[in-house]
């Protein structure tokens, strides 16, 4: 099988689980990371999927490095590479093919629950991506969404944010964290800044303090971890 093209934009966030589930189907990737100066290919002719990770940059920020993401995600499309998108790189895969990513209704960070559309077909589509509701919580941490690009189907939501998710035939785009694990999670709360202590002020629906997070980590990582199983699976067999 053809690797699978993992972009990621910072050393601190890496595909963690992602990573983790690829290696234990037997699934080879080439990871490129910006952030320590390696370029992103041109062309995907010799990968079998694409994989977009998270950032603490905005979509909208101009950066050679996110241009270059967008082009690929639009060259994936266009000839059926499946894409899968996780917070930024969801938030790439909708400006790059026709939606905009602006402030969300409110932040959210930390476990979070999230609903599948009401009414078929979307409901219908959710649950092939993500198993039957209710789910469980999802780890999140952003201050911008996505609206949806032509043709996507909103495949779940919460209060804070209209659209946690899209599907575009075999290309997935995440609002939330299902690649997170347990050492990625600790690096990201020990570098808390003055964003979250303002967000957690202003929203403390949605922005969950950080004693909350580590005490619900052990048993949501588990759930969070299985379901992420099941999208993984639906994403990559798009890849056949």
């Amino acid at each position: 099988m053809k690797p699978v093209l993992v972009l990621q934009h910072l050393h601190d966030d890496g595909p963690a689980y992602l990573g983790e589930w690829l290696a234990r189907e037997g699934v080879p990737i080439e990871l490129r990371c910006s952030e320590a100066g390696q370029a992103f290919p041109a062309e995907l002719g010799a990968y079998s999927a694409l994989a977009i990770l998270g950032g603490s940059m905005s979509a909208n920020d101009e950066l050679p490095s996110l241009r270059r993401a967008e082009a690929l995600i639009r060259q994936a499309v266009a000839q059926g590479v499946p894409v899968i998108g996780h917070c930024l790189g969801g938030q790439l895969m909708a400006k790059a093919l026709g939606g905009r990513v602006e402030a969300s209704i409110a932040p959210e960070i930390g476990w979070q629950a999230i609903a599948p559309p009401a009414g078929d077909p979307a409901a219908a589509l959710a649950e092939s991506w993500f198993g039957a509701a209710p789910w469980p919580k999802v780890f999140q941490w952003h201050y911008e969404a996505f609206t949806l690009p032509a043709g996507a189907v909103s495949l779940a939501t919460s209060p804070a944010c209209r659209h946690q998710a899209f599907a575009l035939g075999p290309h997935l785009a995440l609002q939330f964290h299902v690649e997170l694990d347990a050492s990625k999670l600790a690096a990201w709360s020990a570098a808390i800044g003055p964003a979250y202590v303002e967000a957690r002020q202003l929203h403390p629906a949605s922005v969950q303090a950080r004693a909350s997070m580590h005490d619900e980590a052990p048993a949501g990582l588990a759930a969070q971890q299985r379901f992420a199983d099941h999208l993984y699976r639906h994403w990559l067999a798009g890849s056949a």
